[in-house]
This record gives C-alpha cells, structure tokens and sequence, in this order.
C-alpha cells in the first residue's frame, strides 16, 4: 500500500488575511456589544464604579458607541431614513434586475445568484451568458453605443418591464502604456467603461424617477481614485464613475425629486476575474495578508446586501481600499510608499488583454488561454 501523500495545509491560510482580522475586531475589540461586558467583568470581580479601570472600560465603551452611531446615523441622514423604523424588506419577485456585462465575471455571478431567488433578471452583453435559468433574459448589446442601447432598452421594457434595478457593470481593460494606446483602445474604453453609464441612465432611469423608486449600481474601481502606471485610459474613465455617481446622486434629490432612487457606487481592488486573469502579483505571504485580491463571490454578496438594504451607499473592497482616497492628502513619500506595497505600478508588466478583445486585435495567444483557464 502507498503511503498517502501529506495534506497541502498552506490552504488553510488561503483566507487569512487583513479584512479577516478586520472582520473579527469589528465584533470583538470595537464592537459595543463585546466592549459593553468588559466594565461588567471588572465590576463582577470586585472592583468598584470609581476605579481606574472600569472608568477606562466606559470611556472606551462610550467612544465606541458614539462612533458606530455617528457611522449609522450618516447612512440614515443620506437615505432618508428613520432612527426607529427600517425600510420594509425588498420584495425580491417584483424586482426587474438589468446588468451589463452580465455574461461573464461578476455579471454573471450576480445575475445566477439572484435568479435562483426567482428574480427576473435581463443581461445586456456582446456575448450570451451560459445558464441553465430560466428567468434570465439575455439581449446581445454593445453597451457602448447609444444606437443599441436605445434599441435594445425599448424591446426589453416591452418583452420584459421597465428595470427596477440597473447594474452597470461592463468593463474592458486595455494595460497599456499612454503611448502604445490606439484610438480604438481609447474608444473602447471610455465607451465601455463610462459612456455605457450615461447611455443606460437614459434608457432606463426616467420610469425609475417617475415611479419615485429603484436602485442604481455603479461598478467603478479604486483605481478610479489614483493613478496607475499603464492604466492611463481604465483609471480615467473609472475616475469618471466616481463623479457620475456623486452628481447622480444630488441630481436624484435635488433636481428630480427623487430620493427614493438609491444609487450604490462600488469601489473595489483586484478582483479575481477572467478580466484582470493575466496581472501578476507578488504570491508572498505579507502581500496577500495586507493587499489581498477579492474573489467575486464576495463582490457578488456586497452588491446583493446593497440591494436588499435599499439605501444609497459607497462599498470599498477589500479592507485596505477605504484608506485610498486620503493618498492625495498625504505626504509623497507616503503615497510612494503604499503604491509600491500594492504593486500598482508593476503588476500590469506582462498583462495580456482576455476580455472584450476585438476582431483588429487578433485571437489570444496560446499562453494566456492557458492561464485563464487555470
């Protein structure tokens, strides 16, 4: 009999990373649940109200309290909200849920996931998406043009219903330097990456302002917040989704008086997707444990919790990408630094293009099909 070959434990730490940790002090260590036993435990051991450590305990308590409040209360203030009443749960089956890009990456891992909740989901894209169910309907668009858009929106709201939720999730990255960028590349990419937004706001959002309620979702990056060394034309036209949403959202209440319209701006890292499949990052321990990439499962359930929380929201994945926008405040040194810890600038090098290659471009080379199948 052979011997049995050792069990690969490094497996066991694939998810052990900073958000992790993050996650766990979260409810422990900064959670007023936790914190509020902590003056209990000192006083159940004799100590009285005065001393030292107990005050220290209710400070830190209080502290706590104030600063989860202010975080909930800010939510609130922005949605409109009530401090006793929540909105009334998403009645799932009534929602008409539109996602571009939704043949492959997280597009389509939303829209699987949210037709197995029998939703009715419609998914505009150049390619179909493979799925066994039954209430997704897919429409062939290239998303970044106006024609097909407006001509695929009036066939959709007549075979299916207005959207109650868009997701505008189509993207292409092109990972050249300034210089080696054609005028189709840059075409493609605002086209894509940006003009896709506005020409799909215009398709759908009137009967969302007239009925005074759906939810937009933006896919932008964090890359839309710095700049990236041969990410020119992806990092300016995610910069652009960055001020869409804002203006979107004081256009909503201010000008349409439709605050009911949630919109929902995602800003996340390296996701693991066909996509950016061919960026290569450092494999080191440290690197994974404090700039760890994101699987799209968890991006899936960010975008689907936004949506059942009915509330206008920015979403920052992983942990580490709340901290990028204060890069442009710090010293250089500082922002130096941090780029060079999370590779930005490096990890394009060898970077093949995988998605939305088009027909000028040629067939992936051999290699790359490899690595994007594994």
């Amino acid at each position: 009999m052979e011997n049995e070959s050792p069990v690969d434990s490094s497996h066991v730490f694939d998810s052990f990373d900073i958000d992790l940790v993050v996650k766990v002090l979260a409810h422990t260590l900064f959670g007023p649940f936790f914190v509020f036993f902590v003056p209990v435990f000192f006083i159940f051991q004799g100590a009285k109200l005065h001393d030292p450590q107990v005050v220290t305990a209710i400070v830190y308590w209080i502290f706590i309290c104030c600063f989860w409040f202010v975080k909930w209360y800010s939510r609130l203030y922005r949605n409109q909200g009530s401090l006793l009443f929540g909105p009334p749960p998403l009645d799932w089956g009534e929602q008409i849920v539109l996602i571009t890009g939704g043949a492959s990456g997280i597009g389509e891992l939303v829209a699987n996931t949210l037709a197995v909740r029998s939703v009715t989901v419609v998914v505009l894209d150049i390619k179909p998406i493979v799925t066994e169910n039954y209430n997704i309907t897919y429409y062939q668009c290239d998303v970044s043009k106006w024609e097909e858009v407006e001509a695929v929106s009036k066939k959709a709201i007549e075979e299916i219903g207005h959207p109650t939720v868009l997701i505008n999730n189509a993207g292409v990255v092109q990972g050249k330097r300034i210089l080696d960028l054609s005028k189709e590349d840059l075409l493609q990419t605002f086209g894509v990456n940006t003009l896709a937004h506005y020409w799909t706001l215009k398709a759908f959002l009137p009967n969302m302002i007239a009925n005074k309620t759906g939810h937009i979702v933006t896919v932008g990056s964090i890359s839309g917040l710095i700049g990236i060394a041969r990410m020119m034309d992806y990092t300016a036209s995610k910069a652009a989704l960055v001020s869409l949403h804002e203006s979107l959202r004081y256009e909503l209440d201010k000008c349409y008086d439709a605050p009911g319209v949630r919109t929902t701006l995602l800003l996340p890292g390296h996701i693991l997707t066909p996509l950016f499949s061919t960026v290569r990052l450092p494999s080191s321990w440290l690197y994974k444990f404090f700039v760890p990439s994101v699987a799209p499962v968890d991006v899936a359930k960010k975008v689907i919790a936004a949506l059942d929380e009915q509330h206008s929201q920015t979403i920052y994945l992983p942990f580490y990408a709340n901290f990028v926008p204060y890069l442009k405040i710090v010293p250089s040194f500082i922002r130096d630094f941090a780029q060079w810890l999370s590779y930005a600038d490096h990890g394009m090098e060898e970077f093949v293009k995988v998605s939305g290659r088009r027909p000028d471009e040629g067939a992936l080379p051999e290699a790359s099909q490899r690595s994007k199948a594994d």
